[in-house]
C-alpha cells in the first residue's frame, strides 16, 4: 500500500499554483457539512446510504497504488453499491491540486486519503471537516489529532531491512551505535527525502549526542542515499544496498512472502508515519464520503492487513511491542521539514572516510 512518506513543504503551497484542469464539474456542495458527517444515532449508516444514493458516488483523491486501493473501492461498491471515482497521486501532488483547487473555489474533492503531513497542510488551508464519527473510538489515539480533521488509516512502519543472503539475522546491530562498526562500510543505504524520519529519530533517542553519532556512522561507513522507498527495498533485496534505514515494513513483508531474499528487523527508536483520511469540508457528495469513510476505518482495515499494512483500528491488530514507538508529530514536522531535511542531507551525503 504505496505511499511518499515526503511532504510538501507548507512554504511552497502558499507560492501561486494554475488550476488543474480536465475534472468534471463540481456539485453544490451543503453550506455546512458538519452534522452529516458526524451524525452518531444508531441508524447512522441507514441514513449515510439512504442519501448517498441520491448523490449517486463521491471523488477520492488517494496517493495509494492504484491496485491497493482498487480493493478498498470493489468492496466498498459490493457492499453499498455505491461507486468511488479514484484520482490517484503522489503525497505532493494531492496536497497541491487540491489546494490549488479550493483556492480557486473548484470543489471536486470529497475524500482524501494521502500522508499525515500532507493532511495537515489541507487542515492548515481550513478545508478539511471536523469529523466526530463512531467508528473513530476503535481508532488509536496517536492517529486523531485534537482537531479531528482526518484520520489515521493505515500506520507506515519505518523498520529497516536487510539482504539475508549477505547479513545473518544474528550479526544484525542491536542499535545505531553498533553501525559505527567498520565492517558495514558501502553495506548501508537511505532513502533520501527520508528528513522527517531522520528529525523523529534525532528527537526521540535517549543519546543527547543522536546527530554526532550519525555522523561518525556516515563518515566512517558511508550511506548510498537513493530516490524511493520501493527502489531502495529492490535494492535490498537484489544486494547492491545490503542494509537499508526507515523501509516501510508492508512493503519488505510483501517482497518476502513473494520469495525476495529481505526481512526487516527493528532499531530503538522506531517511527511510524501514520498515513489517514480526510473529508473535505466543501464535499459535494458528504453522504457518500462519511459512508466511505467509516467504511475504510472498519472492513477496510481488514483489507489493510491483508495487504501486509498495519491498520489502525486497534480491533483488528495490535502495534508492534517490545519497542519504544515515536509516532510523527505532523504539526511539527511540517514546520521544520526543511530544516530536518537540510540536516539529514548534510550528514548522510557524507563520504567515509
Amino acid at each position: 500500500m504505496q505511499t511518499s512518506s515526503r511532504f510538501i513543504s507548507y512554504a511552497t503551497l502558499l507560492a501561486p499554483a494554475l488550476l488543474a484542469g480536465g475534472l468534471t464539474a463540481q456539485a453544490q456542495a451543503p453550506a455546512d457539512i458538519s452534522s452529516i458527517v458526524s451524525y452518531a444515532g444508531p441508524d447512522r449508516i441507514d441514513k449515510l446510504l439512504a442519501e448517498a444514493k441520491k448523490e449517486g458516488g463521491a471523488t477520492l483523491y488517494s496517493s495509494a497504488t492504484v491496485e491497493d486501493m482498487a480493493t478498498h473501492l470493489a468492496a466498498f461498491e459490493k457492499k453499498y453499491g455505491i461507486k468511488i471515482t479514484l484520482w490517484r497521486g503522489d503525497s505532493e501532488g494531492i496536497a497541491q491540486r487540491a489546494i490549488t483547487e479550493a483556492r480557486g473555489g473548484r470543489f471536486v474533492m470529497d475524500l482524501v486519503e494521502t500522508s499525515g503531513g500532507n493532511l495537515e497542510a489541507m487542515h492548515r488551508e481550513g478545508m478539511l471537516q471536523s469529523v466526530n464519527a463512531p467508528i473513530q473510538a476503535d481508532i488509536i489515539p496517536q492517529g486523531i489529532p485534537p482537531h479531528r480533521e482526518y484520520t489515521a488509516t493505515r500506520l507506515q512502519v519505518q523498520a529497516n531491512s536487510y539482504n539475508t543472503n549477505l547479513i545473518k539475522k544474528a550479526d544484525l546491530p542491536k542499535t545505531w551505535a553498533d553501525l559505527t562498526d567498520p565492517k558495514w562500510k558501502g553495506k548501508l543505504g537511505a532513502e533520501s527525502d527520508d528528513g522527517d524520519w531522520f528529525g523523529t529519530v534525532i528527537k526521540s533517542m535517549k543519546d543527547p549526542n543522536g546527530l554526532d553519532l550519525f555522523r561518525k556512522i556516515a563518515s566512517t561507513n558511508g550511506i548510498s542515499m537513493r530516490k524511493g522507498h520501493t527502489l531502495l527495498a529492490n535494492l535490498t533485496a537484489s544486494g547492491e544496498v545490503p542494509l537499508s534505514f526507515a523501509i516501510y515494513e508492508y512493503k519488505v513483508q510483501q517482497m518476502k512472502m513473494a520469495g525476495a531474499p529481505i526481512d526487516f528487523f527493528y532499531l530503538d527508536p522506531l517511527v511510524v508515519h501514520p498515513v489517514g483520511i480526510g473529508i473535505a469540508k466543501r464535499a459535494p457528495h458528504p453522504h457518500a464520503a462519511a459512508l466511505f469513510f467509516d467504511f475504510i476505518l472498519s472492513d477496510g482495515q481488514k483489507i489493510y492487513l491483508e495487504q501486509q499494512s498495519y491498520p489502525s483500528n486497534v480491533k483488528v491488530k495490535p502495534l508492534p511491542q517490545g519497542i519504544d514507538l515515536h509516532f510523527i508529530d505532523f504539526s511539527k514536522a511540517l514546520d521544520e521539514q526543511d530544516s530536518w531535511q537540510k540536516t539529514f542531507k548534510e550528514i548522510f551525503s557524507s563520504k567515509p572516510r
